[in-house]
C-alpha cells in the first residue's frame, strides 16, 4: 500500500509533540491524520473515519483514538518549484487547530528533490537511505518494521524547516514553537528533532490482502 503526500512533525512548548500526515494519493483515498503524544506520554490517534483509524493504529501504537473530522488547508504551491516560499498551512482536527508556516527546502531537502522521481520514491531507495538519516537526524529511520508484522519505507523526496507555528488543544494554547523532544513513540522511528515537513511517498507491506478491508 503506497501513500504519497506530506509529514509535518513539530513540538511545543507544553510538551506536546504533533505529527500531521496529508495524503491526497492513498489506497484509503484522500485523507489526513495527526498523531499526538502528549508532555506524559500519551499517544493519541485524531483519524477522520474507522477505516483510517484501523488501518493506522493497526501500523502504529496508541493510547487513545479519536474519531473526529481531519481537514488540511495546504500553503498555495506545496513546495512544487525548487526554493520556493509556502503559505501557511492549517490543520484542524477534533479539540487541535494548529496552523504552521513552512520555509524553503533545506540543503538535504534540494539534494532529495534531485533525486529522479520513481527512483526516490521506491522502498529500495528508502532502505538505502536509512543508515544517513540515522546519522543525519538522530531517531529517523527510513525503514523498519511495523504492528502485525508490516514493513513499512519511507522515501523521502524534500525537507523543509518550519519557521513558525502555533496550536491549540480544546481552546488552550499549546505554548512556542519548539523541538520534537523527546522524540515521538508511535512507531519504529521518530520524526526529525527540528520542526519540518517532508514530502513522501510511504510503502507499507501488509501480511495479507484480508487487512484491506473495505479499500478496493
Amino acid at each position: 500500500m503506497r501513500f504519497d503526500g506530506w509529514i509535518a512533525g513539530l513540538g511545543t512548548g507544553a510538551g506536546v509533540r504533533l505529527v500531521v500526515g496529508y495524503w491526497p494519493v492513498s489506497p484509503l483515498g484522500s485523507f489526513a491524520d495527526v498523531m499526538v503524544e502528549r508532555a506524559d506520554g500519551h499517544r493519541v490517534l485524531l483519524a477522520p473515519s474507522q477505516q483510517v483509524a484501523e488501518f493506522v493504529s493497526a501500523t502504529y501504537r496508541f493510547d487513545e483514538i479519536v474519531m473526529c473530522p481531519v481537514a488540511v488547508e495546504a500553503g498555495q504551491g506545496q513546495g512544487q518549484r525548487q526554493g520556493q516560499r509556502q503559505a501557511q498551512w492549517t490543520v484542524t482536527a477534533g479539540p487541535l487547530r494548529l496552523v504552521f508556516v513552512p520555509g524553503r527546502s533545506t540543503a538535504l531537502g534540494r539534494l532529495l528533490r534531485l533525486v529522479p522521481g520513481r527512483l526516490a520514491s521506491s522502498p529500495g531507495w528508502a532502505a538505502l537511505c536509512d543508515v544517513p538519516a540515522r546519522l543525519l537526524m538522530p531517531g529517523v529511520r527510513t525503514r523498519g518494521s511495523a504492528g502485525r508484522g508490516r514493513r513499512e519505507w519511507y522515501a523521502a523526496r524534500d525537507l523543509r524547516t518550519i519557521t513558525s507555528a502555533r496550536a491549540s488543544w480544546d481552546g488552550r494554547d499549546l505554548g512556542a514553537l519548539t523541538a520534537v523532544e523527546p522524540p515521538v513513540r508511535f512507531g519504529f522511528g521518530s520524526v526529525p528533532r527540528r520542526p519540518s515537513l517532508a514530502r513522501v511517498v510511504t510503502t507499507v507491506e501488509i501480511v495479507t490482502t484480508a487487512e484491506l478491508g473495505a479499500p478496493r
